[in-house]
């Protein structure tokens, strides 16, 4: 079965180590470790941000990215390490519902954005490498689409795209 840290490494590689960052233009707008304030206000760490307390907050990251993302996708549950880590890494980025939504089209289950028992039993009947390499293609049509909808995103498609294609490496 899928074990959290080392996908919770890799995708602490992918959103930049913790770092605060306040880009502008960005929806998710000010995060600390991928972590966004706007989506996630009530986050024990923040007090401790605003404090300058980084260090105090990393054990925080940790436990918010096992409770809110792994746990609530059920990744202990999925067999491919590459897999999970893959579903995981991009519901980071995305948004579990819409993660766990694109690997359900991906394995032709019906695509509710809930990872239920059926929809881990179609997930431990793939094969890792087959089953990124397509999640990377439905997850680059996701991002070209936020774009397309929304020019002002485009300036992260780049990122995105390659946050996409190193995770195939």
């Amino acid at each position: 079965m899928a074990n959290f840290l080392p996908a919770f490494e890799q995708m602490m590689k992918d959103e930049g180590g913790y770092v605060l960052h306040d880009v502008e233009g960005d929806t998710g707008g000010m995060t600390y470790a991928g972590i966004a304030r706007n989506k996630n206000p009530q986050w024990d760490g923040w007090a401790l941000i605003d404090r300058k307390d980084f260090g105090g907050a990393t054990p925080l990251v940790r436990e918010f990215y096992k409770r809110e993302f792994w746990e609530k996708m059920r990744g202990d549950e999925i067999a491919s390490q590459e897999i999970a880590s893959s579903i995981f890494n991009f519901g980071v980025n995305a948004g579990m519902s819409m993660a766990v939504k694109i690997a359900q089209i991906v394995v032709n289950a019906t695509p509710d954005g809930g990872m239920g028992a059926k929809t881990i039993e179609m997930l431990n009947q793939q094969n890792g490498g087959d089953f990124r390499k397509s999640y990377a293609l439905a997850k680059i049509a996701r991002y070209a689409d936020i774009c397309n909808k929304n020019r002002t995103q485009s300036k992260f498609l780049l990122g995105w795209v390659n946050r996409t294609l190193s995770g195939l490496k």
